[in-house]
């Protein structure tokens, strides 16, 4: 099946092409441009083939979106609509979940932590926890049997320098980075510090009770562009995977039409 999968987050909208299931390419987009995004949909959908046997040249294809901005999951369906004359098939609506979810209110669970988090139990086929650091953080946890179970959620980087700019008189604005110590000798590196150690200090403690919790230490799968920061600081952390949303929209998919759910 060939697939554009397209994970909308809060800040950036990554594309992914697949074809006959193989990664072509995955761009992240910041949702502002929307002049960039148009032109790499109508990029991607050329590439998919045209349907065998189609005398209108429908192309043999599926775009499937997980969001969690709903305005720009208009405009991509706009987009689509408009520019390639196809209809967007949505995660949890047209496409269902790809695997059990345990929490109270599963039809407003975030999609992108549910894809996710079957990513990553496809690939490990037991206890997994799913950390995503991006705008805000989400470290969920799927059980051995393969069932998502829930998680935590907390302010991503720029979030929390952000808020700590805003709601404070004297301190200043600061984008985190790497510290070259444990402790900052200015304003500005003891944010620093503090943030990129307490990030670190948030996932390891979380993910001790989870371990507690299920009476065994689960895999950590990391993802996101601040995954990818403190990756380095992490032992814990087995594994870090870029677009684990756009690859999980993938699996979702494809599970959903082996299992004769047909997402048309």
């Amino acid at each position: 099946m060939n697939i554009i999968a397209i994970d909308v987050g809060n800040t950036k909208i990554a594309v992914g092409l697949f074809l006959d299931g193989r990664e072509q390419f995955i761009l992240s987009i910041p949702g502002h441009e929307q002049d960039r995004l148009r032109t790499v949909l109508k990029d991607a959908w050329t590439r998919v083939p045209v349907a065998e046997g189609s005398k209108q040249g429908k192309r043999d294809g599926l775009i499937v979106v997980s969001s969690v901005k709903p305005e720009w999951t208009t405009l991509v369906q706009q987009i689509a609509r408009q520019d390639l004359g196809e209809k967007v098939r949505l995660i949890g609506k047209d496409v269902p979940l790809p695997m059990p979810v345990f929490v109270d209110q599963p039809d407003k669970i975030g999609t992108d932590r549910v894809v996710s988090a079957a990513a990553a139990y496809a690939v490990v086929e037991n206890a997994v926890v799913v950390a995503d650091f991006g705008t805000a953080v989400t470290i969920d946890l799927v059980d051995q049997h393969g069932a998502f179970q829930g998680g935590v959620i907390l302010p991503g980087f720029d979030l929390s320098a952000s808020a700590l700019h805003e709601k404070t008189a004297m301190l200043p604005q600061v984008t985190v980075t790497r510290p070259t110590g444990p402790f900052g000798k200015n304003t500005d590196d003891a944010i620093n510090c503090g943030l990129y150690y307490g990030a670190i200090g948030a996932l390891e403690e979380v993910v001790r009770r989870y371990a507690e919790t299920i009476g065994v230490w689960p895999q950590v799968v990391m993802t996101g562009s601040g995954g990818e920061l403190i990756r380095e600081d992490c032992p814990f952390v087995d594994n870090y995977v870029p677009n684990l949303a756009v690859k999980g929209i993938v699996l979702a998919t494809l599970k959903a039409l082996d299992q004769g759910t047909d997402p048309a």
